[in-house]
């Protein structure tokens, strides 16, 4: 085998033209020194940077995988430089020449890793301008549930939105942020939209906590929409439930009193509470008295708990609760008059015992009374309950009532008249057995020499209904009587007790 070729003269620009051409990554410095090996070398290692690098994603290339390549390619840059000092090129000739070329592909790598950090970039803007349409989805998928079902995602897309505006802030997807905000808070506060302004409360009150977390920049005007939406809606909602009655007005009202208290919804509380009021009070005179009374009560109770907390409106909403508890207990009446005609006796006497009480006088308080004692009447004989007694009084007929019993007695009557009065309890009287009172000629109040505590009365011809009622500590049922009057007689009532029951003749 011949002898190789004696080695060159050194020569420093061929050499330096080996190691550029090395630094190119394309091995041209091993291939022009007949370095085969090493330049495919070269080309594997290009191909792998390639392989991991294409095609360009928002990621880029690893920091290791670079980091690699660059020191690979510096010790080829050495190394070739070193072989080249020594050994000369197959082309071109003239190392001057050489050494140009190499600058000249210089111009690859850097042009690669320009064209490269462009289509990264890109690449970038895509994955973000995804990110974008993934939020706009959710946002289009939420707006077809309610809001209650759909938060998540809505937080979920405002996230994203926040995140490309903040940290991405001069992206394609960034500057479509501001438009994209319009489009949310139109869904997210769309219940407004159709009206349904309880369903839109929940929604509007979210929006107006938006702004803590979005730039100021891009929301602009849409940092104080939900505002006047959210004072309507707590308005209408409000007004709608005290007009049907619902508990959730006083809710939404003291919202609405806090939050907007100079706004225009807020200024028509107090006179849609003084027309609830209103309307109460004329319901009164209608079908249903009582439902109308315990409506004004509880107004006045929840009025009252509006005014608490009510601000500037305070004033007229205390104004209203006390014309509310002013009228329920006026209403009282017609309540009582209402039990009494559906023979709800016991209601009734409750209810105008309860008037009497809550009234300071007054043609009707009066009559109340007479209504109350007949009312208890009927609950003993029903027959007595059959009309409403009147305020008269009086009359041409002589009605004595004594009390035969060791009891006090409250005699309760009512017909064409209406009374009560007690007698005292007799001292020497005592209970009659029940043997007793089934005895042929049994005739209680019939000693006399006996002074029985008693009262006469003076009662108009007619039916009058008897009841009397021991007090003490007997055990004795109220008795009862009825006594049809004619003119022409006098009549003795007796009030007497048995060891079981009393009753009266």
């Amino acid at each position: 085998m011949p002898p190789g070729p004696p080695p060159a003269p050194p020569d420093a620009l061929r050499a330096v033209a080996a190691g550029l051409l090395n630094l190119t990554g394309l091995g041209l410095g091993y291939a022009l020194l007949r370095r085969w090996a090493a330049a495919a070398a070269c080309w594997a290692a290009t191909a792998v940077l390639l392989f991991v690098a294409l095609p360009a994603d928002a990621d880029g290339v690893p920091a290791s995988a670079l980091a690699v390549y660059a020191l690979f390619l510096v010790l080829a840059a050495v190394h070739g430089a070193f072989a080249g000092l020594r050994t000369r090129l197959t082309w071109p000739g003239r190392a001057p020449l050489a050494l140009l070329l190499g600058v000249l592909l210089l111009a690859v790598p850097v042009g690669g890793g320009l064209w490269y950090d462009d289509a990264r970039e890109e690449a970038v803007q895509q994955a973000l301008l995804d990110r974008l349409r993934h939020a706009d989805e959710l946002v289009t998928a939420a707006g077809r549930q309610p809001f209650t079902a759909s938060r998540a995602d809505y937080r979920t897309a405002l996230g994203v939105y926040r995140d490309l505006a903040v940290h991405h802030p001069g992206s394609r997807a960034a500057g479509k942020v501001p438009d994209r905000m319009r489009t949310y808070y139109a869904t997210v506060g769309a219940a407004y939209g159709r009206h349904a302004y309880c369903e839109a409360i929940e929604p509007l009150t979210y929006l107006r906590t938006v702004p803590r977390t979005m730039p100021a920049g891009q929301l602009g005007p849409l940092s104080r929409w939900p505002d006047g939406r959210l004072a309507e809606s707590l308005y209408a909602c409000g007004s709608t439930a005290l007009a049907g009655g619902g508990a959730d007005w006083v809710t939404h009202f003291g919202d609405l009193l806090d939050t907007f208290p100079g706004s225009a919804p807020a200024a028509k509380v107090v006179p849609a509470v003084e027309s609830a009021v209103g309307k109460a009070e004329k319901a009164v005179d209608g079908g249903s008295p009582c439902a109308a009374v315990e409506r004004l009560r509880g107004l006045d109770t929840e009025i009252g708990r509006l005014a608490g907390s009510a601000g500037q409106s305070a004033d007229g909403l205390t104004k209203a609760a006390a014309r509310a508890g002013r009228s329920g207990d006026a209403g009282g009446y017609a309540c009582g008059v209402d039990q009494y005609r559906d023979g709800d006796f016991d209601s009734a006497q409750k209810t105008m015992e309860q008037f009497v009480a809550d009234t300071g006088g007054g043609a009707r308080r009066d009559r109340a009374k007479k209504i109350a004692i007949a009312a208890e009447v009927a609950q003993t004989i029903p027959a007595a309950g059959k009309k409403l007694p009147t305020t008269a009084s009086g009359g041409s007929i002589s009605v004595t009532v004594k009390n035969d019993s060791p009891d006090e007695v409250t005699v309760l009557y009512t017909g064409p008249v209406t009374g009560s009065f007690t007698l005292k309890a007799c001292g020497r009287c005592t209970s009659y057995s029940l043997v007793s009172t089934l005895v042929r000629g049994f005739k209680p109040c019939d000693d006399s020499g006996r002074n029985y505590p008693q009262r006469t009365l003076s009662l108009p011809a007619g039916t009058t209904y008897f009841v009397h009622k021991p007090h003490g500590g007997s055990t004795a049922t109220p008795a009862s009587d009825t006594a049809k009057l004619r003119p022409g007689y006098i009549y003795t009532e007796c009030a007497y007790t048995t060891q079981t029951f009393g009753s009266g003749t």
